[in-house]
């Protein structure tokens, strides 16, 4: 890394530091002020003369949940609008990864608060409606209902949900794409399409992942990942509008991403999570754990103190209960469940480098890490206890450390 770019990624990392230190202090102190001032109480009970209003009285206690939900959310996104604002426009601005502009970023942000209520407010009203008739275990249909909704979710996300916010399309044939489908095949992953998505359109931030389940795999490239295909490499013609209004282009001096070899090594190390098993582990633990606090939920939920405790003194919503007790209760269990699925992700990952090793890919995903970590402005200097709890993927130099003996040979 040359000093221009080392001292570029520190101040960016110095400046990400600084606002995530603000905006955290924010959000505790927001929080705290909300359940001083009987903020959830109040906003249940405006809830309920909104729907009064509409005809639904005290006994419709799903819609007044749903109410309550609409506005919470509402009140979150309008609150966290300041600092999105901040954070894309005065920070990834200032170090040139923002490609939007004020009114993409609105569409978008609006487009993705109608979205999130479209699946929000029917999940919930269903997930309250099971809880009230299913009897002593309703933990266990409640939470069969949850790891239906989470399976559904994932199997439609990247082919009906993710296309209303970004292009996707395929992988124009070539030699890049035969040489995916030759690796595919050789760890015998059920490759049936490879995508590429317009990620410049909002950020010059790289990224990789594959979904589907079963025989239905696909993979998705961002476009800032290939080096070939990013359209921050390309000048504009001359004349062209149309997306420009939205989008900004910035031409850089040098290229951004990488070549074909070093994105068939990243591919190899997604491949990995998948050939380790990494994501059925995944699954496995998130359910473990979402079937542990279903059932927790209905230990503690007929307990009234704990709706006292939170200014509910004559009723016991279920709606809240949940907020109580998964929100607020669960809050250093949390803590610790993050810590250990941080440590196991660490783990994962050195393991899916291995892997890509294995594939004889270690040279070239040593320069792509590299590479990327330079595009991305990545500090590749990381205190290790500061890493050891808030950093999913292990530091760069201990990652290039793993694989530096392979690439030697």
């Amino acid at each position: 890394m040359d000093s221009e770019t080392f001292e570029k990624s520190r101040l960016y990392q110095l400046d990400k530091s600084t606002f995530s230190f603000w905006s955290g202090l924010y959000s505790e102190i927001e929080g705290t002020m909300i359940l001083l001032c009987g903020g959830i109480p109040f906003l249940w009970k405006l809830s309920g003369q909104i729907s009064g209003h509409a005809g639904f009285g005290q006994e419709y206690e799903i819609v007044q949940s749903l109410v309550f939900l609409l506005l919470a959310t509402l009140f979150s996104a309008v609150t966290g609008l300041p600092w999105s604002l901040y954070n894309t426009f005065v920070i990834e601005e200032k170090h040139g990864f923002n490609q939007q502009t004020l009114g993409f970023f609105f569409k978008d942000a609006i487009k993705k608060f109608v979205v999130t209520q479209c699946i929000l407010l029917p999940v919930t009203s269903l997930l309250l409606y099971i809880i009230k008739i299913g009897g002593d275990y309703f933990f266990i249909y409640a939470w069969l209902f949850t790891l239906v909704v989470s399976l559904v979710l994932v199997t439609i996300y990247a082919d009906y949900i993710a296309p209303l916010f970004d292009k996707f399309i395929p992988l124009p044939e070539g030699e890049l794409k035969q040489q995916i489908e030759t690796m595919a095949k050789s760890i015998d992953f059920p490759l049936t399409k490879v995508y590429v998505v317009e990620g410049s359109k909002r950020s010059s931030h790289s990224n990789a992942y594959f979904y589907g389940f079963f025989k239905n795999k696909r993979i998705v490239l961002f476009d800032t990942l290939l080096e070939d295909y990013s359209a921050l490499n390309k000048e504009p013609a001359e004349g062209e509008d149309g997306e420009n209004e939205e989008t900004k282009s910035k031409t850089k001096n040098k290229k951004q991403g990488c070549k074909n070899e070093e994105v068939l090594a990243v591919l190899g190390h997604e491949l990995g999570h998948w050939k380790l098993g990494h994501t059925v582990k995944n699954i496995i633990i998130s359910q473990m754990n979402s079937f542990l606090c279903f059932f927790l939920f209905a230990v503690l939920i007929g307990r009234k103190e704990l709706f006292t405790a939170f200014g509910f003194y004559d009723t016991q919503p279920t709606l809240i209960g949940l907020m109580i007790i998964f929100q607020f209760i669960f809050s250093p269990y949390n803590e610790v469940l993050s810590f250990c699925l941080t440590v196991l992700s660490r783990r994962f990952e050195f393991q899916a480098d291995a892997f890509a090793k294995e594939l004889g890919k270690a040279k070239d995903l040593y320069s792509a890490l590299i590479k990327l970590n330079k595009d991305n402005l990545g500090f590749p200097v990381s205190d290790w206890i500061f890493s050891m709890w808030h950093y999913s993927h292990p530091p760069l130099l201990e990652r290039l450390q793993a694989l530096k003996d392979a690439k030697q040979e």
